[in-house]
């Protein structure tokens, strides 16, 4: 029951201690006065006043906190015109470790204890967490590990802000935070700081020692990499101190040196004649006026010992060690040291991402939308300034430096493809750049467009191994309509010189005709077609071959016309758009190597062999032999003559086997038409289960491409996968289609998707390409380095500074009807300007010029 009603009673924990302690199982059960106490505490605590309240959406709550040895306790309050009224009590006792806490880890535990507890309050509203402890600047701290680091994350996705407190307008705060008060005051702001200053022949250093009531002990050993005496050490550690015990919000601090001039000096009893001296004891006065009450001391030697070995340690040549006790800093210049009278340009410009939430821990500055208030204080929580710089409290790494957009490119091509960079991936680039401690919001989004753009990451990008389209059977409508014809070899040097087979193959029977070639002319793929395929199956509807000379030759194609054949061709580097041509060549291919010895110049000799074997073979498509789907019966082979079969044994009368044989060729067409339909049955089933791989990859028209390199031999492993780009003209239904280089020259035949990739690049000022001229290649002019903004409005003059990458004549503009492009070298760039326009046209297309031989920049 006194756990369901904690929410009710302040510091219950605190005061139930006693009856928890009793609850132990290894304490024996003894009612004790302290225990009575603590009831009947508990009792009139849940009978009197105060009435826990309901707070209001969107307004700001308060959170006091207090701290005892065993326990934590913190209450939720709302301040009306009525006064202070209590939202809810939270409190647990310490278990374990929490006990050893130091004071102020203690009140970040509350801290956390409340935003658990109390997380739908924490979510809902700005919460202002009264205190006079530093456990804001305890959080902000950049060097925090461990718990407090895992604290200071956890309260960072919730609005919270510190103030101190004020005045207690209700009683049950003030005998809320009374116990915590009482234990505290004495103690909370007061700070003891020991410095001590060493310089010798290995160099200077400094050391600092401060301590709290609280038992926050933090020890400083710093290097001064510049040359010092060591009075100037001495005020450099003093300096050191006084700049800490303002960052941990001490208000009282007492001082002790072991330097009889310099506490001397700083008390005012020596007077101080060195000019370099004056400046620092200037400094720390200065410093010194900031805090409420100061005491300079000087102490024996004995008496700062640590100091004295921190500041010996830091004036010490550093070992690069992999493991140290102790984390050495480093001062670079002397304090004193005046900086250069310049205006001050903050870092984060006026349209960064950054601004709203750096103006408003800056300077409290938010806009006035409410609803954009609140959401730049929600982001706030997650973030510091440091140095008038923005880091971003992260997960895996404490602070992220903030990087404006400006600076953005530079890091992912610095760390692409710099020095350090071997054109890693998206995903791993935008990692990386996070290990590299920098942050922005789109750094994932533009990893990946930075790789995309790259044009190595392109060129050398993987092959895509996934089909891109549904699969498109095709099918002969009838015996002998449609032929595909393709060129088998070379193969070794046969009789009559002969090392290459021409193959056509009908897509209905299929039925092949093979002749050995000792040259692959036109003239004799036009021969082999006349006297294979048109003197024995007639005139076919459709030819299909690939892009080879032979068959693009004008002959061969003019041939086909006069006799109405049509002729299609295989998309380029897609060998499947001929599918039946190609497994011909593998079954004509499998057949001569099994079927030859050592000797393979005799393969010309076995090749009718072969074709006899196939031609009366089953096909595994049809289930019927291309002899009997040709011919209307099956054909002797001649096992049937070594073996006599019954049909060999037992031959029928001439006049029985011619009937039956006229009836075997009635009968053919329905032979055929069911040797089609299960043609038909299995491509569907080949269809669907090559369909379940497809992965769709589509371009539009006009959109930019890149296709399968031809690999240059000299280049071996190194050579590109992919070259162009190319651009889009047309597509087909069937997924192929029409490319053209940039500068409008069509490129003959279709291309399929499998061989080509879509191409980034950045064609600016609205640039289509059209007007690149002068350039050995269209790769050679998206090479160029553009340096422009995207999305410029027509006719805005148009100024450019480029760079070339090749010592390649280059020169750049936009297209503009009536105009000249003016253009100067500049050292080793080349500035171009479009002239002003002539007339009353002001249409000005953008379109990118080549740009050739520029010097490289050094």
């Amino acid at each position: 029951m006194l756990t369901s009603m904690a929410r009710f009673v302040a510091k219950s924990a605190q005061h139930a201690l006693p009856l928890f302690k009793l609850l132990r199982k290894e304490t024996t059960f003894e009612w004790t006065e302290e225990c009575e106490g603590a009831l009947q505490h508990l009792k009139r605590a849940l009978s009197e006043p105060p009435v826990l309240t309901r707070p209001v959406e969107g307004e700001k709550l308060y959170l006091y906190l207090a701290v005892a040895s065993e326990a934590i306790s913190a209450v939720l309050i709302r301040e009306t015109e009525q006064g202070q009224k209590p939202v809810y009590f939270v409190s647990r006792a310490l278990q374990g470790p929490e006990l050893r806490y130091l004071q102020i880890e203690k009140i970040a535990l509350a801290v956390i204890m409340a935003a658990r507890k109390l997380r739908y309050y924490f979510l809902a509203h700005s919460i202002i967490i009264r205190t006079d402890q530093p456990v804001k600047q305890l959080l902000a701290r950049p060097d925090m590990v461990g718990r407090m680091l895992k604290w200071s994350l956890e309260l960072a996705k919730f609005d919270i802000s510190f103030e101190s407190r004020k005045a207690l307008k209700a009683q049950v705060l003030a005998d809320f935070v009374a116990e915590m008060t009482t234990s505290t005051t004495s103690e909370k702001n007061k700070w003891t700081i020991f410095v001590d200053g060493s310089s010798n022949s290995q160099g200077s250093g400094a050391g600092i020692i401060l301590e709290n009531g609280d038992g926050v002990l933090i020890e400083v050993s710093l290097g001064l990499s510049f040359p010092t005496t060591n009075n100037q050490a001495e005020y450099e550690a003093f300096l050191v101190g006084l700049r800490l015990a303002e960052d941990m919000g001490a208000e009282e601090i007492r001082i002790f040196t072991d330097s009889q001039l310099v506490a001397s000096q700083v008390s005012g009893e020596y007077q101080t004649k060195e000019e370099r001296l004056l400046e620092y004891l200037n400094l720390i006065r200065a410093k010194l006026a900031k805090f409420k009450e100061t005491e300079v001391k000087h102490v024996p030697r004995e008496h700062n010992a640590r100091a004295d070995v921190l500041s010996k340690l830091a004036s010490t040549r550093r070992k690069k060690a992999g493991n140290q006790s102790l984390i050495q800093e480093t001062l670079t210049k002397p304090s004193i040291e005046k900086t250069a009278e310049v205006m001050h340009i903050c870092d984060v410009d006026e349209q960064s991402w950054m601004s709203p939430v750096y103006n408003f821990l800056k300077s409290n500055t938010l806009p006035v939308d409410a609803k954009e208030a609140t959401k730049i204080r929600k982001r706030a929580c997650s973030y510091v300034l440091l140095d008038d710089k923005l880091y971003r409290r992260g997960f895996s790494i404490p602070l992220l430096k903030c990087v404006k957009e400006a600076r953005v490119e530079f890091i992912l091509q610095e760390i692409h493809e710099g020095i350090n960079g071997q054109h890693i991936g998206g995903r791993s680039l935008a990692r990386k750049a996070l290990r590299a401690r920098y942050y922005w919001p789109t750094m994932q989004n533009d990893a990946r467009d930075h790789v995309l753009k790259c044009d190595k990451c392109q060129r050398h990008g993987d092959m895509h191994l996934a089909p891109a389209n549904e699969l498109k059977t095709l099918i002969s409508p009838w015996p002998f309509a449609w032929w595909g014809m393709d060129i088998l070899g070379p193969f070794p040097t046969a009789a009559r010189q002969v090392k290459y087979l021409i193959v056509a193959v009908d897509y209905f029977t299929k039925w092949i005709e093979a002749e050995p070639l000792a040259k692959i002319s036109a003239s004799n793929i036009l021969r082999f077609f006349k006297r294979d395929v048109l003197a024995r199956f007639g005139i076919p509807q459709v030819v299909v071959t690939d892009n080879g000379t032979q068959f693009t030759n004008k002959k061969f194609q003019e041939f086909l016309a006069a006799i109405g054949t049509t002729q299609h061709f295989t998309s380029v580097e897609h060998p499947q758009t001929n599918g039946q041509a190609e497994a011909a060549n593998r079954v004509l291919l499998r057949g001569l190597k099994r079927r030859m010895g050592a000797s393979k110049g005799n393969w010309t000799e076995e090749l009718h062999n072969v074709l006899w074997s196939y031609r009366t073979t089953p096909h595994s498509t049809t289930g019927e032999t291309p002899f009997r789907l040709t011919y209307g019966t099956e054909a002797v082979i001649p096992v049937g003559i070594g073996e006599p079969s019954s049909r060999i044994e037992y031959p029928l009368e001439e006049d029985i086997n011619d009937e039956l044989l006229r009836e075997e060729l009635d009968l053919v067409e329905e032979l055929r038409t069911g040797a089609s339909l299960r043609e038909a049955t299995l491509k569907q089933k080949i269809a669907a289960r090559h369909d379940r791989r497809v992965i769709k990859r589509e371009f539009e028209v006009r959109s930019l491409v890149l296709r399968r390199n031809q690999k240059d031999s000299r280049e071996g492993k190194l050579a590109a996968n992919w070259e162009g780009p190319y651009r889009v003209r047309a597509k087909t239904e069937n997924g192929a289609y029409h490319l053209e280089d940039l500068y409008g020259k069509e490129i003959p035949r279709t291309l399929q998707i499998p061989p080509r990739r879509r191409a980034y690049t950045t064609e600016e000022c609205l640039g289509t390409g059209r007007n690149l001229k002068n350039s050995k290649s269209s790769t050679e002019a998206l090479n160029a380095n553009v340096h422009a903004r995207r999305g410029n409005t027509p006719c805005e003059p148009h100024r450019r500074l480029v760079q070339a990458r090749q010592s390649t004549q280059l020169a750049m503009g936009c297209s503009m009807p009536r105009g000249k492009i003016q253009t100067k070298k500049l050292s080793s760039t080349l500035v171009w300007e479009p002239a002003k326009h002539s007339g009353s046209s002001t249409n000005c297309s953008g379109t990118v010029l080549m740009i050739r031989d520029i010097k490289k920049q050094p």
